[in-house]
């Protein structure tokens, strides 16, 4: 599946501009900066949370929308909220009952979703305010963001030093790095947890939407989403995408398959090993707006807004009901620290922790 480039008719150099946002409830100063390709994409991203809160695309007939969800002011990022383009750390997706043991020791972390740990706890790195700066180059605008999450931050071991680095490029490609050092021995696993809705992020819900996984297995998980330590195979079964279709084409009345009601799963991605490799294609079949993942990771979490209610008053006070999108969360499998079996997500001293995502945003012309 190939994404067609839409070159913008008034291309101009790329730009960022810093702006304030808001001021949390505990009086710090929250900065939003808007990043611009020069080419018809922009992003706006928040220092609270290092949140993706909009992202403009243009579609074949070369007109704009915002294709993330999100909040129009400070105050319902500061509530509990469906980690609307946050990064999520340090350990993204679950951990079984908030334990693990390292190097002799048990570790005890936050219980925030059912038995587990997910996304780094209770005030993970979704809530903290990063510092910035920023970089102009010919091609791209970058914002560098920095966290330093103390030891013992959310039970977990060790001071970790974190940067998360966005890049747009003038090509309307979204380059995500993120690099990470600690004091002591510590689990990590990073990831971006935008929801994506390619037809504009108050159009509905994303179920007729096309997707593509380059993955032929999924980590198999039980009832709170723990994985059981096998991978599952997807052919002939809802998790199949190795072929594009419908995200919701396997729709039994309000259930997807087999699958409950979505998906929140970890495919394995085919291409083993280091450097960059596809995770996924996704379309809007009406506007061709399209976006393409490349990742250095294993896995790819598909996660299509199951718990989101009309309750949930996103921008432009519209209401974000179920699967009003879809995430595609690079990372590593959950509950890696207790899976021998699985590729490491241990942080030693003297290493550092690197990942790199890029979202890259065209156009497919066709509408099937």
């Amino acid at each position: 599946m190939t994404l067609r480039a839409l070159n913008h008719p008034t291309a101009s150099s790329p730009s960022i501009v810093k702006e304030p946002f808001g001021v949390t409830k505990g009086g710090l100063s929250v900065d939003q900066y808007t990043l611009t390709s020069g080419n018809g994409v922009s992003t706006s991203i928040l220092t609270w949370g290092a949140i993706i809160r909009t992202l403009y695309t243009p579609g074949r007939d070369g007109v704009l929308e915002d294709i993330v969800l999100g909040y129009d002011t400070l105050a319902p990022y500061e509530e509990r909220h469906p980690y609307f383009g946050t990064i999520a750390g340090r350990f993204a997706n679950r951990i079984a009952n908030g334990r693990f043991s390292l190097d002799g020791h048990t570790y005890t972390l936050a219980l925030n979703n059912g038995p587990n740990h997910l996304h780094g706890g209770t005030n993970g790195f979704d809530r903290a305010v990063w510092q910035a700066r920023t970089e102009t180059r010919p091609d791209s605008v970058l914002l560098l963001l920095s966290h330093v999450s103390p030891d013992g931050d959310e039970g977990y071991p060790g001071e970790l030093t974190v940067q998360v680095t966005y890049t747009l490029y003038t090509n309307n490609t979204l380059r995500i790095d993120y690099s990470a050092t600690t004091t002591k021995a510590t689990p990590v696993n990073l990831t971006s947890h935008s929801y994506f809705n390619l037809a504009g992020h108050g159009s509905g819900n994303v179920l007729k939407q096309k997707l593509q996984v380059y993955a032929d297995k999924i980590v198999a998980v039980d009832e709170t989403q723990i994985p059981t330590g096998s991978l599952q195979a997807v052919i002939g079964t809802p998790f199949d995408f190795t072929k594009p279709r419908s995200i919701g084409d396997k729709t039994i009345g309000d259930k997807i398959g087999a699958v409950g009601s979505g998906y929140d799963h970890t495919f394995v991605l085919q291409q083993n090993g280091p450097g960059l490799k596809r995770a996924a294609v996704a379309w809007d079949p009406v506007s061709g707006r399209a976006l393409e993942v490349v990742t250095t990771e294993p896995g790819v979490q598909l996660y299509t807004g199951n718990s989101l209610t009309e309750k949930e008053i996103g921008k432009g006070n519209i209401p974000y009901r179920k699967h009003a999108g879809f995430c595609l969360e690079t990372q590593h499998f959950p509950d890696s620290v207790n899976q021998p079996n699985f590729p490491n997500t241990i942080l030693r001293p003297g290493e550092t922790y690197q990942q790199s995502t890029t979202f890259k945003f065209g156009v497919i012309d066709y509408g099937d």
